[in-house]
């Protein structure tokens, strides 16, 4: 009987392996894209900054760079000013996050509009928005003297002050998406619990309801630091040469010397920056904060713990007193509030109005930006028409951005299924090997795509475009649809297969129905990051085959006229009406 009884294991086991394979293959996809055209092209780029000339040492490019005393401002330069923008994108994130994270059901949709629009909107249009309004005639200076603030125009334009205004209001919906995650999952009944014991709201907030948002915070600095230091755009539009930061001498070492060594050698340096500042952060929060499913946990132990834990305590304790000498009329912790939720409609106010003064000067009749607009004309939006390189670039990108969702769709979709049943350091492989692309810099994946598609015949090809786009989109696309799919009822799956359904019939006619929602909100992302995606056209799409972005730059860079006002405006128009047609067909659904 014992003999007989060993076998029965034998149909598991196979069971298993058809599942591992099935896993596998649903995994497949994504991995044969990803390795060759972003692990292999940016790891073989790095290398060549070791490609030094016959007799000279292989760190000679690295010598080179920092003994060059203009090279090492520049990267001192992108560090503090990536710095600052962290401390100001979470200052001004943080109360958005945790007022949007308490608001009611109702009003936290028209919260979320208000955040996406600017998050989807581009990047490019925003930074010409502020170019009109800081500008020596632009509003903002008019306003300043008509109240009698200053006699004459103020130069706001060029500055550092411009470029970290520039770069905190690009990246501050990015932090406040970061943070809510983590804000959604805290017990918001803590802090008045806190209070019933005798805590007043400061030491509530300080002790409790701070330390247990830290998670969120902390990604956000993470991801925001790490993408500013791969900036080039408003830097470049805002900012005077001393506010170069490392990007731009890559870009010109690449495109107008074509010294690759030397630009893959500053690219080693950023990546190496990266590797630093996520070792650092891994030391300090811990990197399993930034898939953190609850609301956190202060890490116990470790100085900087102790030191976060003191300084909230300190400031808890300090606002506290000071409360009880000046004590609020309207109740405790009401005019706080009252105030945060005033400084976060004012953040919302700034993100999303300032591209409204785009409409205006583009119907002016004048052929030079100027405030106020003079006259009304469509001359303008007529000139884009009849201009068939700008035709043929809105028609690229469009072309481009649908090839991208497409393909996001047709290996992330399985992707996610694959990361849901995987388990340990198989799932922890996948999803760093997606995820990756959004935490490097944009600028190292667009040159090391370049090196590869120079050998193989894909710059300026569509082709080339959207394999590139979708490298960049595919980690939105994936991390969007991995939180619809972990809050997706598995049950009626289940259900349904025991009912004989097969798991191709499960998959067609009862979860794709259920998350259809979610996959267009994908869809929509992926679409919407590649049409704004400027970093890979700039370097793939040569010769006479430019995107929208591309040329929007290449005008920009020129002198910033009605005409470009007029094409951000249609850009600006397209980018609301997708956004508010996925938030439409979700709250639908």
């Amino acid at each position: 009987m014992s003999d007989l009884a060993q076998p029965a294991p034998k149909p598991r086991a196979s069971r298993a392996r058809r599942l591992a394979l099935r896993n596998l293959a649903l995994a497949a996809p994504v991995v044969l894209l990803l390795l060759p055209f972003f692990v292999y092209p940016t790891v073989s780029f790095l290398l060549r900054a070791f490609d030094t000339p016959e007799g000279q040492p292989w760190y000679a490019n690295f010598e080179r760079f920092f003994t060059a005393s203009a090279y090492g401002r520049v990267l001192a330069e992108t560090l503090i000013i990536s710095a600052w923008v962290t401390l100001a994108t979470v200052l001004v994130a943080y109360p958005v996050a945790y007022v949007l994270a308490r608001a009611p059901r109702r009003s936290k949709s028209w919260w979320a509009l208000f955040i996406l629009l600017p998050f989807w909107s581009s990047f490019l249009v925003r930074t010409f928005a502020l170019v009109l309004i800081l500008g020596r005639n632009g509003p903002l200076n008019d306003a300043a003297m008509a109240i009698g603030l200053v006699d004459s125009p103020m130069n706001l334009l060029f500055s550092r002050g411009a470029v970290l205004v520039g770069m905190t209001s690009v990246m501050t919906p990015f932090a406040v998406l970061t943070m809510i995650g983590v804000f959604e999952r805290i017990d918001r009944f803590l802090p008045p619990a806190a209070e019933t014991l005798g805590a007043r709201p400061s030491q509530a907030f300080f002790r409790i309801y701070l330390p247990l948002s830290m998670p969120g915070v902390t990604a956000a600095a993470l991801l925001v630091f790490v993408t500013s230091i791969g900036f080039f755009i408003t830097p470049a539009l805002l900012g005077s040469r001393y506010e170069t930061m490392i990007a731009q001498p890559i870009i010109q070492q690449v495109l107008d010397l074509g010294n690759w060594s030397f630009a893959a050698s500053m690219c080693v340096i950023l990546f190496v920056i990266t590797i630093a500042v996520f070792v650092l952060y891994d030391r300090l929060v811990g990197i399993s904060s930034l898939v953190q499913q609850g609301g956190g946990q202060r890490r116990r132990g470790g100085f900087g713990a102790r030191l976060a834990t003191r300084v909230f305590d300190a400031l808890g304790d300090g606002l506290a007193a000071l409360g009880r000498l000046m004590p609020f009329r309207g109740g405790k912790g009401r005019a706080g509030a009252r105030a945060v939720a005033g400084f976060s409609v004012f953040v919302l106010l700034v993100l999303n109005v300032p591209v409204l003064f785009l409409l205006p000067v583009s119907v002016t009749e004048s052929a030079f930006v100027s405030w106020p607009p003079s006259g009304f004309t469509l001359q303008w939006y007529a000139q884009f028409f009849d201009m068939p390189i700008w035709l043929q670039g809105t028609t690229r990108s469009f072309l481009v951005a649908f090839g991208t969702s497409l393909l996001c769709f047709l290996i992330g979709v399985p992707a996610a299924f694959a990361m849901l049943r995987l388990s340990g350091r198989k799932a922890a492989a996948l999803m760093v090997l997606i995820v990756s692309p959004m935490v490097l810099p944009k600028i190292v994946i667009a040159v090391g795509l370049f090196y590869l598609y120079a050998r193989i015949g894909l710059v300026g090809t569509e082709i080339g475009l959207v394999l590139g786009h979708t490298v960049v989109a595919l980690p939105y696309f994936f991390i969007s649809l991995v939180a619809v799919l972990k809050s997706y009822n598995w049950r009626l799956d289940d259900a349904a297969a025991s009912l004989g359904a097969s798991p191709w019939r499960v998959r067609r006619h009862i979860t794709l129905p259920l998350i259809s929602t979610g996959l267009i909100s994908s869809a929509i992302f992926a679409f919407v990051v590649s049409l704004d995606e400027l970093n890979i056209a700039l370097f793939t799409s040569g010769g006479l085959a430019s995107t929208l972005p591309k040329l929007m730059w290449e005008s920009a860079t020129v002198g910033f006229t009605p005409l470009l006002a007029a094409v951000s405006t249609m850009f600006l128009l397209f980018l609301t009406v997708v956004v508010l047609s996925g938030l439409y067909l979700g709250r639908r659904r």
